[in-house]
C-alpha cells in the first residue's frame, strides 16, 4: 500500500491560526463558557455577495479549504471528505424557528437547503467545480477521524491521488442553551489559565474549521506522514492504556518510540481522568501537550489536535502554553494524538515526520 502524506493544513479557530506563517505567536484569552472563532477576512476568499448568503460554518469551511489547497499547490482534488458532529446549526435553528413562528406556512427554502450536514462539502465542491467523490461523516466526536480514515484508505489503495479532508462546527444559540441545561457547558466563566483546573462539570464550547490536503504523493509543503487512524465508540477507562499499547504494537512501535503525545483535556472534572491516567501512567516519561484550553471543545476539535501535531512536526518547536510537562526531546519524529468526549468516541491518530 502507498504512504499517505499531509501536504497542507488550515485552521480557523478561536485563536489566530488561519495564518500558517505563524504558530500561536499571539494568544487570544477569554473569560467565558462559550468562545467563537476568530474570523479571517472572508472577503479575500469569498465574493461579498456570496458570503452574505452563507452561514458562519460554511464560510469557515470554504475559506479553510482554500487555504489548504493553496498551500498544497493544487487546484482540484479527487475527493472532498468532511466530518461534522452538529452540521450547519445556525440555518437548522432558523428553519425550525420559521416553522414555529409562521405556523408551518410561507416558508422560504434557503435555510433548509443550507441546514444539511453536507452543505459545507457541497459548497467547497461548487467553488472548485469538483464533481468527484463527496462525502460527509456525522459520527459525533469521531466525525473527523471517520473522514480521515476514509481518505487514508482511498490513498493507500491508489483510488485517489489528492483528497481534501476536514472538520467543521459552528455554534447555534438554541443548541448552546440545550447543552447548558444538561451541564455539558461549564457553569462558570473560565480563562485559558484556569479552565483545565476548574474542577467543575462541562467544557468550554467552541466552533471552527480545520482542513488538510492529503495525498499519496509527498510534496515540498509536506507536514507529516499519516501512519494510522483508529476509533472506538466505547472504551472502558481501565482499558485505555492497554488499547493504546496494542495500537502501537500493530504499527510496530513501542511507548519509547513516541516523541510527543497530544491529549484532549478540556477541564471536565468527570472525564479528564481518561487523560490524567495516561499523563501520570504510561506516558509519564513522554513529552505531552494539550490544546482545548486554547480553542475549546466541539465535535471535530480533534482535527485541531492533528493540525497542532502536524505543525509541531514540521517546525520542530512547541509553544510553552501547550506543554503539560517539562520533558523535551531533541527531535519530534513520531506523534500520537488521543481524544475522547465524555467517555465515548475515542480516537487514536499516529503521525510521523516526513
Amino acid at each position: 500500500m502507498k504512504k499517505v502524506f499531509i501536504n497542507s493544513i488550515a485552521s480557523i479557530s478561536s485563536q489566530k491560526t488561519f495564518d500558517n506563517s505563524v504558530f500561536l505567536n499571539e494568544i487570544i484569552d477569554y473569560n467565558n463558557t462559550v468562545i467563537f472563532a476568530h474570523d479571517p477576512d472572508y472577503k479575500q476568499y469569498i465574493p461579498p455577495a456570496a458570503a452574505r448568503r452563507m452561514a458562519k460554518g460554511i464560510k469557515m469551511g470554504v475559506v479553510a479549504s482554500k487555504i489548504a489547497m493553496d498551500e498544497a499547490g493544487i487546484e482540484t482534488v479527487d475527493a472532498i471528505i468532511t466530518g461534522t458532529g452538529m452540521g450547519c446549526m445556525i440555518d437548522s435553528e432558523k428553519f425550525v424557528s420559521a416553522i414555529i413562528d409562521n405556523n408551518e406556512q410561507y416558508l422560504t427554502p434557503t435555510s433548509f437547503i443550507q441546514s444539511t450536514h453536507n452543505t459545507v462539502a457541497g459548497q467547497i465542491a461548487l467553488g472548485m467545480e469538483c464533481k468527484a467523490y463527496n462525502f460527509t461523516y456525522v459520527h459525533s466526536a469521531i466525525s473527523f477521524e471517520s473522514a480521515l480514515l476514509d481518505a487514508k484508505m482511498q490513498l493507500e489503495n491508489d483510488e485517489a491521488e489528492h483528497i481534501l479532508v476536514g472538520g467543521v462546527e459552528e455554534l447555534g444559540e438554541h443548541t448552546t442553551k440545550v447543552h447548558r441545561t444538561i451541564n455539558h457547558i461549564k457553569p462558570e466563566a473560565v480563562t485559558i489559565s484556569t479552565v483545565l483546573n476548574s474542577k467543575t462539570e462541562g467544557a468550554v464550547f467552541s466552533e471552527g474549521a480545520n482542513f488538510f490536503a492529503v495525498s499519496n504523493e509527498k510534496r515540498e509543503s509536506c507536514y507529516a506522514e499519516l501512519l494510522a487512524v483508529e476509533t472506538y465508540n466505547t472504551l472502558q477507562k481501565e482499558r485505555v492504556s492497554e488499547t493504546i499499547e496494542y495500537f502501537l504494537e500493530e504499527n510496530n512501535l513501542k511507548i519509547d518510540n513516541i516523541d510527543l503525545v497530544v491529549l484532549g483535556n478540556n477541564g471536565d472534572v468527570e472525564f479528564d481522568s481518561y487523560y490524567t491516567q495516561l499523563s501520570e501512567g504510561m506516558f509519564r516519561q513522554t513529552q505531552q501537550v494539550f490544546y482545548k484550553h486554547l480553542v475549546g471543545e466541539n465535535n471535530t476539535v480533534s482535527a485541531f489536535g492533528i493540525w497542532l501535531a502536524s505543525k509541531i512536526i514540521k517546525i520542530q518547536s512547541i509553544p510553552e502554553i501547550l506543554k503539560i510537562n517539562s520533558i523535551a526531546t531533541s527531535e519530534v519524529k513520531t506523534v500520537l494524538c488521543y481524544n475522547q468526549y465524555r467517555g465515548q468516541n475515542h480516537s487514536l491518530v499516529l503521525l510521523k515526520k516526513c
